[in-house]
């Protein structure tokens, strides 16, 4: 069980993130204070490599969506159930092409051929 009483959303992909993150501004930064272009890009870099980690994690179920979790997921080595199907309102499955079904413009569609919001409109109406 985790420590804290929050989700904080501190995940697997957060962390090697923040890590992979903090070398990139340590290397960045010494190239400023050593006025070397080439350390400068080499901090830029690491920090692209940093992002495009993170994101690989997250949509492999090491981060998690926008909200809060179920408690039994808040723990940082659990992998998030919801990632093969995309989060709703998450930039990062939208990039990847992940998106709910209902986030996806699709429609349910009920037995009789009606759209689930035109059934309900129906069923109040006179036929």
């Amino acid at each position: 069980m985790s420590a804290h009483q929050y989700d904080h959303g501190h995940t697997f992909a957060g962390w090697v993130g923040c890590a992979i993150g903090s070398v990139a501004a340590g290397v960045a930064g010494a190239g400023v204070v050593m006025v070397s272009g080439l350390l400068i890009a080499g901090g830029i870099a690491i920090g692209v490599v940093a992002l495009l980690v993170t994101w690989a994690l997250h949509l492999s179920g090491w981060g998690k969506g926008p909200g809060l979790r179920p408690r039994e997921e808040w723990g940082w080595r659990v992998r998030d159930s919801s990632a093969p199907g995309g989060h709703d309102e998450c930039l990062g499955c939208r990039l990847a092409g992940r998106r709910p079904v209902a986030a996806a413009g699709v429609v349910p569609v009920r037995a009789g051929g009606e759209t689930e919001a035109a059934a309900a409109v129906g069923a109040d109406s006179v036929r």
